[in-house]
């Protein structure tokens, strides 16, 4: 594979590709604003035909996975008579409506600004440059590539999520277009999530004339925070965040109803089951008499772990960047991504793939423009050579 080639297109792309960016952060896409994640669908929609892929586009109906309406998914197939590769990038961002106008495309040097530059309308550029880059080339042709434009990966792909697991396993491997890590990591792991609910029932009363007819939910709820926070530190990598409590109505009724919500992430699987039993276990204990408790809960994303062929592809991705000139690591992140689901389904995944960028979900966020080159050359490497190593 002539690497020289890939890298020395991929820096002719540069310019394009900070003007195609810009055109799509200046777009309001956060995850509750579908006309702007239909806005970047369509802009995703006239690459794919440009570059004569299939096209499917499927709107998203209200309660298909969410209460609220969310933008299109769209997926784009390039046939071959080879391998099948998977590319999954994002058109949501976590900014509300408003944000482009409070906050545009800036360019400082080669820093790049602006609501989504790095999470992730850089990386969900580049999985078209990349393929791009392949055919300019003349390698690759016998690849045969699908790319998900998913709309709401920034509220856990409630939409997207199901429709990515049961596509997953047609695939010999999967590339997600995070943002590489600030340092240029590659991510080779990610914490699963899953978000507990708890719906507590006691008794309301007067709580200075006859405070002791009363059963105190929130009471209830104090002594089951104290027991999930001591969750910490008894495994590895396993983090329990009570992050939302509400109850009570006046200072003067003792409290009848009050709910919380747990965040439980964990590296492993193994750990992340033992972690959900005991935090559902606690949530349907009671210590406060004659209070009842309600959990209900989902998983978000299982863990993506570094095994297998995971591995295999974060090793890979090392050697050609080396090829290219530069060092590349591999690294583990807290946050779940699109990532989290192929690889629960048993595909090898590799993820952070973009180019570098950082402070996301901030208005700081930030893209750096000087590492296009290498990180698109690195892209279009794996997808030539992925199918090799994994020996498919």
């Amino acid at each position: 594979m002539a690497l020289d080639t890939l890298l020395e297109l991929a820096a002719s792309r540069t310019d394009p590709y900070v003007e195609s960016l810009r055109e799509m952060v200046n777009i309001d896409s956060g995850s509750y604003t579908p006309d702007g994640v239909n806005r970047i669908a369509d802009l995703c929609e006239k690459r794919f035909r440009a570059g004569g892929w299939e096209v499917e586009r499927r709107p998203h109906r209200v309660g298909d996975g969410a209460p609220e309406q969310l933008g299109d998914l769209v997926i784009g197939r390039r046939r071959g008579s080879g391998p099948r590769l998977l590319m999954i990038g994002h058109m949501d961002t976590v900014f509300p409506e408003g944000t482009v106008g409070e906050r545009p495309f800036t360019i400082d040097g080669t820093t790049v600004h602006g609501p989504g530059v790095s999470d992730m309308k850089g990386g969900l550029l580049f999985g078209f440059l990349a393929t791009e880059l392949l055919e300019e080339a003349g390698i690759g042709r016998d690849l045969d590539l699908t790319y998900v434009c998913n709309p709401d990966e920034e509220i856990g792909s409630p939409f997207s999520g199901p429709i990515i697991k049961a596509m997953a396993t047609e695939f010999a491997a999967t590339f997600v277009m995070e943002a590489a890590r600030e340092n240029g990591d590659v991510v080779s792991s990610r914490k699963g999530v899953t978000d507990f609910r708890i719906d507590i029932s006691g008794r309301a009363a007067h709580a200075g004339v006859e405070p002791e007819k009363g059963r105190s939910a929130i009471l209830e709820a104090a002594r089951k925070t104290l027991a999930w926070q001591e969750l910490n530190g008894r495994w590895p990598d396993v983090t329990v965040n009570v992050g939302v409590i509400e109850g009570g109505t006046r200072s003067n009724v003792v409290p009848e109803r009050c709910f919380l919500k747990v965040d439980v992430r964990s590296s492993a699987e193994e750990t992340m089951v033992e972690a959900e039993e005991e935090v559902k276990r606690i949530g349907e204990t009671n210590s406060v008499p004659d209070v009842t408790s309600s959990v209900s809960w989902g998983s978000w994303h299982r863990p993506f772990e570094k095994k297998g062929g995971s591995a295999v592809l974060a090793q890979e991705a090392i050697r050609i960047a080396r090829d290219l000139g530069f060092e590349l690591s591999d690294a583990p992140t807290g946050g779940a991504s699109d990532a989290n689901t192929t690889s629960a389904a048993g595909v090898p995944t590799l993820d952070g793939l973009g180019p570098v960028g950082g402070n996301d979900h901030s208005p700081a966020e930030w893209s750096d423009v000087a590492s296009v080159p290498q990180r698109l050359a690195l892209l279009a490497g794996l997808l030539s050579e992925a199918p090799a190593v994994l020996g498919r």
